[in-house]
Parts: structure tokens; sequence; C-alpha cells
């Protein structure tokens, strides 16, 4: 047996297939985003806007210049006007559009490459609507519509260029935030590589890696075929459950030294798996950029 569907045809040709599949991918992206909004809710902070957010007791020693007069009135005590917050960030979108992110096995219905279009427009989506500009790494600049997810897809789908498994050396400026979708599973030192020149600028950076389920049980035993998402490489195991310790054991060094290149620029790191909810995902994504954690880790978000 062979452990998933291999890739077929050249990078073009692999760029034409997630073009067709965008259509689908805008629609769930737009469900999962729309899930997600009752959760993100109340969120918001006072400061300066021109958006009204609620009235407050007035406080002694405030400038009497703040003081809402109208509303004051009706109940014989002062009350300041608050506005919500509202200074626009730019947040920068990446995902791995590259062979190893076409696997998917027969114990989930969705791609890692799917998951992660889904999570990068979807989140694209909310990251606009809470005010912020919204650019994906490579392909475009930072804008501020309400149709992103649609403008997005339509760039994705022209693009026709070689799918990297890394983001391109693009340094982000400091006061941007950025989130990186994918596997990962190049080599530790061009991983580290890839996050320090995104953030040798100081912007705030996220990653999170997408794994199939079987990526993490490697459940195979007896004489099994293994090929790579190329198509060019293949390795038979006569006993493939002998290779099973070895395997979770070089999985976690590598997941390991992922972790440290994020620790490294102060960056946070989470897991999600492909069987899990999508929704579950894009909210632990959206808290993380909302309330920012030193170091944190959420395994299995």
């Amino acid at each position: 047996m062979a452990t998933g569907p291999r890739a077929s045809g050249n990078l073009s040709e692999q760029a034409a297939t997630l073009a067709a599949r965008l259509p689908d991918l805008v629609v769930a992206a737009r469900r999962v985003a729309q899930s997600v909004m009752h959760g993100v809710h109340g969120r918001r902070r006072a400061g300066p806007g021109e958006t009204f957010w609620q009235f407050r007791p007035f406080v002694s020693g405030e400038p009497a210049a703040r003081v809402d007069w109208r509303r004051s009135a009706r109940e014989n005590r002062a009350f300041v006007r608050e506005r919500e917050w509202e200074a626009a960030h730019t947040l920068w979108l990446w995902f791995d559009r590259s062979p190893s992110m076409d696997f998917r096995s027969q114990l989930t219905p969705i791609s890692k490459r799917d998951r992660a279009a889904v999570l990068t427009l979807a989140l694209a989506d909310l990251a606009v609507r809470g005010g912020e500009r919204v650019g994906l790494i490579g392909l475009s600049k930072p804008i501020a519509a309400r149709d992103i997810i649609d403008r997005f897809a339509e760039i994705l789908a022209a693009s026709a260029e070689a799918a990297a498994p890394l983001p391109p050396s693009q340094p982000i400026a400091q006061n941007s935030k950025i989130v990186l979708i994918g596997d990962f599973l190049s080599p530790p030192e061009d991983v580290a590589r890839a996050f320090s020149t995104l953030g040798a600028g100081g912007a705030e950076g996220h990653v999170m890696m997408i794994a199939d389920p079987i990526e993490e049980t490697f459940p195979f035993a007896g004489h099994t075929e293994f090929w790579d998402m190329a198509g060019v490489t293949r390795l038979r195991a006569p006993r493939a459950e002998q290779l099973r310790e070895g395997y979770l054991a070089r999985l976690a060094a590598h997941r390991e030294a992922v972790r440290a290149a994020c620790v490294a620029r102060g960056w946070d790191l989470a897991l999600h798996r492909t069987d899990q909810s999508a929704a579950s995902a894009l909210l632990n994504l959206h808290g993380r950029l909302a309330e920012r954690g030193s170091d944190s880790l959420a395994w299995g978000a």
C-alpha cells in the first residue's frame, strides 16, 4: 500500500488544481470566518478613533471637554463618550502551496493545502473586519477591502510562480504581524533562516504547523510502499511497523527545531491537524493575534 495520493504533473498543473479548487475554498473560508465572528465580539478596547463604543462615568481629574453633556443631563451625573480603538495594523499572510501540502490520507476529508488556504482566507476576512490591512507575502500589497476573500482568491488563481515550501525572503516592517501556515517539513536550518529573514525588522510572528492525522499516528504495518508527494522517490518497507518508533522520534525532533526557530524570534507556534475543526484553529489563531503571549505554544489548536 502507499501512504496517500501521489502528486501528479508539474508545478503549473498543481497551481491549476489549486485554482480549480478555489471556488469551494472561498465558500468554506466565508463559512468558517462567519462562525468565528461570534467568538471575537467583545475584544474591542477604548482609544483614539471615530466609532462610538460606550459611555462610562466621568473620573475626577479628566479634562471636562471629554464629558458628553447630553448623556450626562439625563441622569444628573457626568458621562464620558468612549470611542473604539482604531489604530490600523498590517497583517502579512502566507501559506504553503508546495507538493507536500497536497497530501491527504483516508483519515481526513481535506488536504493540508486546502485547510491552509481556508484558514488564510478566513483570517484575512476577520482582520479586515477588525480594521487591519492584509497582504499576501510575495503576492500582493496590503489591502483593506471587504471582499478580501475574493480578491485574494483571484491573486492565488493568477499566480503561476513555483510554489516554494517556505516563504520568500521579504523582511517585514516592525509594526506588522506575520502569520505563516504550512507543514514546515523543510530542513530545520532552512526554516530558521526563513523566519530570521522575515522577522529581521522586528515584526511579530505566528506560525501554524499543519499535519495530516496519519503523519501523527503512523499506523502502517506489513509491506508498505511510501511515495514522496512529487511522485519520484519511493521506499519499500517489508515491515513498516518497525519504522514507527524512529519516525515518531524524528518527527518530534523536527518540530522541536521549528519551535526553537520560533522562540529565537519571540514568535509563537501552534499545531493543527486537518481532522480537527477549522473554526477552532481560526479562533485560536485570531486570539493569539489579539492577545499575544510570550513564547506561547498551543499544540492541538
